[in-house]
């Protein structure tokens, strides 16, 4: 999964990038500090690989893992090349998923590229982008659309569909507030639009500001957006996970943390959204050679689970071994599951659920 952070300049995107994925790019108060996307590779934080290990005692253990991607800041007018827009607009077509950085604080020593903090105008100046950008790569296609339509009466229903879409897109409203029907998302695969793509506002607020959904006016107004639009939101403070990330240990991490009083990192918060966001789980697997988390689809079934281990196990499923995490490390061992029946063997029409411990059995 591949999630990008965007946002206007100065919001507190690059520091919060450096401290989800311990970089150390440049974050400075003028912008466009980011020019080229910084990337980075963050395993999943999943507390259960750890006692699937007291179990196995594997060679290794593989978190599942999640690419994050510091995308250009955005101003008004990059759907027409302003600022880095263009770069912008590429960049954020290659994510799953968006991460919008927006400020929620008043800090006179920081400025904002629009002179005060606004938390709805930000987000409307960033989907507006998306929006002209998607508008003008659907007028290509109907103008294309239109004239296969002579030789292929068939194209109508592509005609309509987008002639209706740029419509809603023109009165200012995102793609993800469409309601595509599963025929009409199917017509689209070949155009993936940038305000379709699901959404998680990160709102970035102070150090002091321990509840922002109750006594800060900026971090509410973003939590309204967000419940009208359907998509994700966190508050974090940037500046304090930078603190975190920069601490040697996890125990450090922890400790500190615990002094804050803050319960979960701010990784672990946009990792639970995005799963949530994007309808995904995990399932894993276990053995001495190594503990590991997959992360599919909800819904997929056992071959396409398989797959995503290695096609072969896809192309020549036979069954799956399935016992639950809880019953495993409730148990102790496979024999025992086995002995109390609670290993089962399912076949290509079984659903994966998050948790289920999984030996695929294949021939190719």
């Amino acid at each position: 999964m591949k999630l990008g952070l965007v946002g206007l300049p100065n919001v507190g995107k690059s520091t919060l990038f450096n401290a989800l994925t311990s970089s150390e790019i440049e974050a400075s108060n003028y912008p466009f500090c980011t020019i080229e996307p910084n990337t980075g590779i963050v395993p999943v934080p999943d507390a259960r690989l750890g006692e699937l290990a007291k179990i196995y005692n594997p060679a290794k253990i593989t978190p599942a893992i999640l690419e994050f991607v510091d995308i250009a800041g955005l101003i008004k007018g990059a759907s027409k090349g302003e600022g880095l827009g263009n770069k912008f607009l590429a960049d954020i077509r290659e994510v799953d998923a968006i991460i919008h950085v927006v400020r929620c604080f008043e800090n006179a020593d920081v400025t904002h590229v629009d002179g005060s903090i606004n938390p709805a105008r930000d987000i409307e100046t960033v989907n507006l982008e998306l929006i002209f950008s998607d508008i003008e790569i659907l007028a290509r296609r109907l103008d294309k659309a239109k004239k296969a339509l002579k030789g292929d009466k068939s194209v109508q229903k592509e005609i309509d569909l987008i002639t209706a879409l740029i419509a809603h897109l023109e009165e200012g409203k995102n793609a993800r507030a469409y309601g595509f029907s599963p025929d009409e998302a199917e017509l689209l695969k070949t155009s993936p639009l940038l305000s379709n793509k699901p959404i998680i506002y990160a709102g970035n607020v102070l150090e002091d500001d321990k509840t922002p959904e109750v006594g800060n006016a900026h971090y509410k107004a973003l939590m309204e957006i967000a419940a009208a639009e359907r998509s994700g939101i966190v508050a974090v403070c940037a500046e304090i996970e930078a603190q975190i990330a920069i601490l040697e240990t996890e125990e450090e991490r922890e400790e500190f943390r615990a002094e804050l009083g803050i319960q979960q990192s701010g990784l672990q918060r946009i990792i639970q959204e995005s799963y949530a966001l994007l309808g995904l789980i995990s399932f894993l697997t276990a053995g001495e050679k190594e503990v590991r988390a997959w992360t599919i689809r909800d819904g997929f079934r056992a071959p396409q689970a398989a797959g995503k281990i290695h096609t072969d196990f896809e192309r020549g499923f036979i069954k799956a071994e399935i016992v639950a995490y809880d019953v495993l490390v409730e148990l102790k061992s496979d024999a025992a599951a086995k002995e109390k029946g609670l290993m089962r063997l399912e076949g290509k029409e079984y659903v994966v659920k998050d948790g289920d411990v999984i030996l695929f059995k294949f021939n190719v």
